[in-house]
């Protein structure tokens, strides 16, 4: 009844639907582990925004790499900015998209260390080889607080360090970089500035991450898990589909032969 499974076509077509099962079941398991580390760092980033601000020497020192456990931590740092060695980062979007470069300020501490501070985006020059127009810094002895950030790799970020680029323009926010163009040492990570707010609203403070969407990660989990489900029953249905017609062929009389004609 059921020898029909035995040919050719059959046969592929069974190996097709064992294989896509499981392949199903391992993307829904993708998606679902994406959803919940999508819901992970949702918790730390929340977690960590609204943490009380500690000084920034307190967790990072020069060479230090910022572990995501402290991501976004609120930080305070206190010294003096250092104008003279500014740099821009380019190839940086603002909170609407266009496209600018991200200000880094060295802020110097009374030990004598550095700390790296993003003072947030400011539209390119013209011509992308001069150094852009950038609001200055307030002088004197301030305290910038902020969200500790690690440092910009090639790897991490799939930014191309580029080499040969304009005089104090960079691609990423390296403190090792930076701790080699000043001379100085420079805390690992960098401090993305929240306040002082800069007067007239430029360089444009980075916004805070989003901790409150998830995605559709879950919901292409279960997708993928109900199309896992419905791979077996589709080929059960073919089966008796098959059975059917089979059987209904079988049971359809052959069409009589003409009598021979008589004379």
């Amino acid at each position: 009844m059921y020898r029909f499974l035995l040919s050719r076509q059959w046969v592929i077509l069974t190996l097709i639907t064992l294989m896509l099962i499981p392949v199903m079941v391992e993307l829904g398991f993708w998606q679902f582990h994406r959803h919940e580390h999508r819901v992970a760092q949702n918790t730390l980033i929340e977690d960590n925004l609204k943490a009380k601000p500690v000084p920034m020497t307190e967790l990072t020192s020069p060479g230090h790499t910022v572990p995501r456990a402290d991501y976004w931590r609120q930080v305070t740092a206190t010294g003096t900015f250092d104008p003279a060695h500014e740099v821009v980062v380019r190839r940086r979007t603002s909170a609407d998209e266009r496209i600018g470069v991200l200000v880094l300020t060295p802020l110097n501490l009374a030990d004598g260390r550095t700390v790296l501070v993003n003072r947030g985006w400011v539209p390119a020059a013209a011509d992308q080889k001069s150094f852009p127009d950038v609001p200055p810094v307030p002088k004197g002895e301030v305290t910038v607080t902020g969200r500790l950030k690690a440092d910009e790799t090639t790897g991490a970020s799939g930014i191309k360090d580029l080499a040969g680029l304009p005089p104090r323009q960079v691609m990423l926010i390296n403190s090792d970089q930076q701790a080699e163009a000043l001379g100085r040492e420079v805390l690992g990570g960098y401090l993305e500035q929240t306040a002082p707010r800069p007067a007239g609203d430029t360089p444009e403070l980075i916004p805070e991450p989003d901790h409150d969407s998830i995605g559709p990660h879950m919901a292409y989990a279960v997708q993928w898990w109900l199309f896992a489900a419905g791979v077996p029953v589709g080929w059960v249905v073919l089966v008796r589909r098959e059975k059917r017609d089979r059987a209904a062929a079988a049971e359809t009389p052959a069409a009589a032969e003409p009598e021979p004609a008589t004379a």
